[in-house]
């Protein structure tokens, strides 16, 4: 099972997600080939509903510590209620470039 599958296996099983999205954005950033270390994570649940954004991040964290102690670097996370996702019209913002190591060289 490769670690993107980890993720989404793990936020599903906590989450009960309205809509989940992992998508692995490791070349994008200065890592070797086939890299499975930089993920942005859009994750829409009820679990969400009057918590701050500090105490969702939190969350997820917690859900993912394993793979937060082992393999995964970053985590770029848009988490919604889904009343938010609705408003939002069911959008999350893009990841920006990556400007650390030799890529803003």
């Amino acid at each position: 099972m490769t670690v993107q599958q980890e993720i989404e296996q793990q936020l599903q099983a906590t989450f009960s997600p309205v809509a989940l999205e992992v998508a692995n954005e490791s070349h994008m950033h200065s890592v070797p080939a086939n890299s499975e270390t930089h993920f942005r994570v859009v994750l829409v649940s009820a679990a969400f509903d009057g918590c701050r954004r500090v105490a969702r991040h939190q969350q997820v964290y917690a859900a993912l510590a394993a793979q937060m102690a082992g393999p995964v670097h970053a985590l770029a996370l848009h988490t919604y209620s889904p009343e938010e996702w609705q408003q939002r019209e069911q959008s999350a913002p893009a990841s920006p470039d990556c400007l650390g190591g030799s890529k803003a060289q």
